[in-house]
């Protein structure tokens, strides 16, 4: 029985916000005292390289759990190939109103409407400067609420030019559920634009500071095919470095009739993980389609993943590196090694 186990119950009598809170600290304060080991088993050293970058093993935390770097070095004490921070907006934001965070056990899901609540681009990256961390950090992007929809695109050129010099690589968040209009940048024309934009400053930061930093895109589990291959086309018409996918769900098929299964905001955790693994399927087979057109960009597969048989399908369907996040809610740290493990013996199953 791990420690975890002992400690979720309580976790779980808590409102989970609180809980979320208060495992933040923890993580920190085991860190502080040099106690990580106590909850985290031995994950092999297993690199690859994606985006130009080394990553000591597949497996990541996604974006979401540590919104304004508060924990960067307590969540890499877990063993994380890399970390994902944010997601960040230019200036701060409260949020939704709460209670706007629920558990459905029954389904392993969580429902979120958080709103992109955090404490503004500059205080993130203090607290990076702060961590000084060594290893594979990417910064997740986006646009504050009061921001119109049609000017989304200067939020993310704030936040990218801030962030730039502190991130391995940026992510640009276009498929929150929880922010009005977001997804509408998934859109062609709208998304053709905004990548523009990007990597034309992409390009131009680059030269300022002497370093390329990638760029990947996360998209969400809610799009027609027609939609997907639309954004695997201006993926690699852009030249974008990786695409993230995916983000939660607005669908609630099997989470109907349990307990908050009618909230509003996204779905997370196993009852995505079919869309997810479908939409990374997809965006595969695109790429291969327009071979010849452009470099492909790597899929991040993220969602539903409760186990290393949920990370290895990720990675069988296509993708090259995998994130979670809902998953480490109900199994806590020995996912991460449990899904290590799975995709290490995927790629040498001899070991």
């Amino acid at each position: 029985m791990s420690l975890y186990s002992l400690i979720q119950p309580a976790l779980f009598r808590l409102e989970p916000e609180t809980a979320h809170n208060l495992t933040l600290s923890g993580l920190n304060t085991l860190h502080t005292l040099g106690l990580s080991g106590l909850i985290t088993p031995s994950i092999a050293h297993d690199p690859r390289t994606v985006m130009g970058l080394t990553f000591p093993n597949p497996v990541g935390l996604a974006a979401g759990m540590d919104k304004n770097g508060d924990c960067i070095n307590g969540m890499a004490s877990l063993g994380f190939g890399f970390i994902e921070i944010g997601t960040i907006t230019p200036l701060p934001q409260a949020g939704n109103p709460k209670p706007r965070l629920f558990r459905l056990p029954v389904a392993q899901g969580i429902i979120n409407r958080m709103g992109f609540n955090n404490e503004g681009v500059d205080r993130l990256i203090a607290n990076v400067t702060s961590a000084g961390f060594k290893g594979i950090l990417g910064i997740n992007i986006g646009k504050n609420a009061t921001t119109p929809i049609e000017k989304a695109a200067d939020d993310y050129l704030i936040c990218l030019r801030k962030v730039y010099a502190h991130a391995s690589y940026i992510t640009v968040n276009i498929s929150s559920p929880n922010t009005k209009n977001l997804r509408q940048l998934q859109d062609e024309t709208a998304l053709d634009d905004l990548l523009a934009q990007l990597k034309a400053e992409q390009q131009r930061l680059a030269d300022v500071h002497g370093k390329y930093v990638p760029i990947a895109l996360k998209i969400a589990p809610d799009m027609q095919n027609e939609q997907v291959a639309q954004i695997a086309r201006l993926l690699i018409k852009h030249y974008i470095d990786g695409v993230i996918a995916t983000n939660t769900t607005l669908s609630r098929e099997g989470v109907e009739n349990i307990p908050h299964g009618s909230e509003t905001g996204g779905l997370s955790g196993a009852p995505v993980r079919e869309k997810s693994v479908e939409i990374i399927r997809q965006l595969a087979a695109e790429f291969k389609a327009c071979a010849g057109q452009g470099i492909a960009p790597p899929i991040i597969g993220v969602g539903g993943i409760l186990n290393g048989d949920d990370a290895a399908e990720k990675i069988s369907a296509g993708a090259t590196l995998v994130q979670i996040y809902t998953g480490l809610i109900y199994k806590g740290p020995a996912l991460v090694a449990d899904c290590a493990r799975a995709i290490r013996n995927l790629n040498h199953p001899t070991r």
